[in-house]
């Protein structure tokens, strides 16, 4: 049968490419075949369709009989209602200064999900057991927001790991005082990956309460979930979805690619790429002089120091932000779908530039 016909046309240069981030790459072909897979005919609206069913068994197969998937629209989204899922109306949150919820949500889960960010200094985007004491504390100061959960990122927004066993610590000691803990799984894969390990084995093996499942940076068209870890540290989750306008409803169309990344390895494959090509542009980097490497290269980040210049006159060749503009720091993502010429060609820019 042929491809049904459409008046729409392409509005851009499939061939420009750029390290801006991982959202910029498109959807995997697999992720595109699933979705035309679960097109046809009628499916039970609000995720009572067969899709979210069959991805209920996946999520489990990864991450125990006990877990359970809420698939929602976005990773913000994600964010605030697992977040809200585990505090009280007075409740605040334990994160990194440089957290994702912190720097790139906009006030969401402060303004949306009407709870506290406790915000911690580190060196690399990971909190321990120390720096979490900084604060937690007051929980009887009605002048306080009380400290009800730790949430950490795997990996960080500093493209740093957590090992299995700093996570088990983290969870030991915010359960010691009564907290839970949060995972940013946005880019999950990508730390899996790079670890070797299941996600199950920084997550809920090691004690992690609730995790933000990210589908779009790994290949998906849109779409992530919040997966309950532990059933005993959240309630009305079907309520907190749909009051944060978070429930799809075609939600099949969010299932269908979690369970085209997630049945397989799709999910593994996509992110060990990515984090190659990081790899590969890393190593790279470190022969061009005049330009520092800020943090250990443990993903698909990579985060330098250039000069100012520079890296504007660069991103006119390839897209990509500033990290600390006044310090001239950058960063540079990969995708699933960069390519070796993508990394060398950048490299070669960057050469170029350097030199002028």
């Amino acid at each position: 049968m042929n491809p049904p016909k459409t008046d729409a046309r392409r509005h851009h240069d499939p061939d420009v490419r750029g390290f801006a981030s991982d959202n910029y790459a498109g959807a995997h072909p697999e992720v595109l075949a699933a979705l035309a897979l679960a097109n046809g005919g009628h499916q039970v609206a609000y995720g009572e369709d067969d899709y979210t069913a069959g991805l209920q068994r996946i999520i489990r197969s990864h991450f125990g009989a006990t877990a359970e998937a809420f698939p929602v629209f976005n990773g913000t989204g994600a964010n605030v209602v697992a977040l809200q899922a585990v505090t009280d109306r007075w409740g605040a949150v334990i994160c990194a200064e440089s957290a994702h919820i912190n720097v790139d949500e906009g006030g969401a889960p402060e303004r949306m999900g009407g709870l506290k960010l406790l915000t911690v200094p580190t060196p690399d985007g990971k909190l321990t057991p120390e720096l979490i004491d900084r604060q937690a504390f007051g929980w009887d100061d009605e002048h306080r927001a009380m400290p009800q959960v730790v949430s950490i990122a795997q990996n960080t927004e500093l493209g740093t790991l957590y090992t299995p066993d700093e996570i088990r610590a983290i969870c030991e000691h915010a359960h010691a005082h009564g907290m839970k803990v949060h995972l940013d799984g946005a880019r999950i894969a990508n730390a899996a990956a790079a670890l070797d390990v299941p996600m199950r084995t920084f997550t809920n093996a090691v004690g992690v309460d609730i995790l933000s499942l990210g589908g779009t940076k790994n290949g998906a068209l849109f779409g992530e979930a919040v997966v309950v870890l532990n059933q005993d540290a959240v309630s009305h989750m079907k309520h907190l979805r749909k009051l944060s306008m978070q429930l799809a409803s075609k939600m099949r169309f969010v299932s269908v690619q979690l369970e085209a990344l997630l049945a397989k390895d799709l999910w593994l494959r996509n992110a060990r790429h990515a984090n190659e090509m990081a790899q590969r542009l890393a190593e790279g980097v470190r022969a061009v002089h005049g330009v520092e490497i800020l943090h250990p290269v443990q993903a698909n980040a990579v985060f330098a120091r250039l000069p100012h210049d520079v890296s504007e006159r660069l991103q006119k060749r390839y897209r990509f932000y500033f990290w600390d503009e006044a310090a001239g720091d950058v960063r540079w993502m990969c995708a699933f779908d960069t390519t070796e010429d993508d990394v060398d060609g950048f490299l070669a820019a960057l050469k170029e530039e350097m030199a002028r």
